[in-house]
Parts: structure tokens; sequence; C-alpha cells
């Protein structure tokens, strides 16, 4: 069995369940080591290992974290890379857990990219981390109630708008 074979045997029978739980975005993501425990079983079954390397880099003067996932057969190997830059400026966390934060990414990015995992679904790749929402309340029933007195006062409609969904009935009534 050549290595694209191997690769593609791991690639389609592949399962990583998001066993890690974010409570200040409230979602379920996996880990690079989440990924690299679902890879055992291919290991000794298809005679493949698995690699990270990493490489600091700096590009226009931000440092940057590269992570090469390599899987080998000990004679030909394959690979994919991800590049992450490092925020030195991330609040609530000192430098060395900066770098650590960009080295976990990469991680997960190298080997999500060399074994096609699909992130679109993955909360790390949607969520907002708090900076806007999918999708506003409409405004009803008691919001609405207070809407009306608060445009009578002299509100603004932007506001409400920028608060809720109203609907174009809904709006002609303010």
């Amino acid at each position: 069995m050549t290595l694209n074979e191997k690769l593609a045997t791991i690639q389609t029978k592949f399962k990583s369940k998001k066993s890690r739980f974010n409570s200040f975005g409230k979602y379920n993501f996996r880990s690079a080591e989440d990924i690299l425990e679902a890879t055992k079983p291919f290991l000794l079954e298809l005679g493949v290992s698995v690699t990270i390397n990493e490489m600091l880099e700096e590009i226009a003067g931000l440092p940057i974290m590269a992570s090469t996932a390599i899987l080998s057969d000990g004679e030909s190997e394959t690979s994919a890379t991800a590049i992450v830059g490092v925020d030195l400026n991330q609040k609530g966390m000192n430098v060395p857990q900066q770098f650590g934060s960009a080295s976990s990414y990469a991680k997960k990015y190298a080997l999500g990219n060399l074994f096609l995992i699909d992130d679109t679904a993955d909360s790390d790749a949607t969520n907002t981390h708090g900076k806007g929402s999918a999708s506003k309340p409409k405004l009803e029933g008691a919001a609405l109630t207070k809407a009306k007195a608060f445009v009578k006062s002299g509100g603004s409609i932007d506001a409400i708008k920028k608060k809720y969904d109203i609907p174009a009935a809904t709006l002609k009534t303010l």
C-alpha cells in the first residue's frame, strides 16, 4: 500500500470527537491532542507515524508559529502546514501562554489540513466570542411596548434596530 493510500485510509476512517469545552465561548472543540489520540489506531495498522515540527518565524514584525504535521511510512512522507500569528497583546495571558496558544492552534490546524478534518462546523471557526451575534431577538410583546415608549420620549429607532430584529409592519408602528 502506498503512502497516499494509507493517508486516504486515515482521511476516510478518521473520527475525533470534540471532547473539550470552552466555558468562555460555550462550545465544544477538539484539540491537537484529541486528533493525535484518534490517529493512534492507524499507526500500527498501517505502519505509519505522525510527527509535528514547529518553527517560529517573523513576518512584517509579527511573530508567526508555523506547524507542520508529517505522515511517514519510513520510506516516504507527506505533510501539511498551518501558520498562526502570535498575539502579544492578548489580555489575560503572559508571553509563554501567548506562544503556547498559537502553537496549539497551529498544530490543530496542521493536523486538520493533513487529515482533511472539516472545521467549518467547528466552533473555533464560527465562534464570535461575543462580538456580534448570529441573530437578534424579534421586537414583540413587552419589548415592543418599551420600544414605543422609548421612541415617544425621543429615543432613536436606529438604537432599537441595533438590538432587535424589527419586522416591517412593526417598524411602521414605532
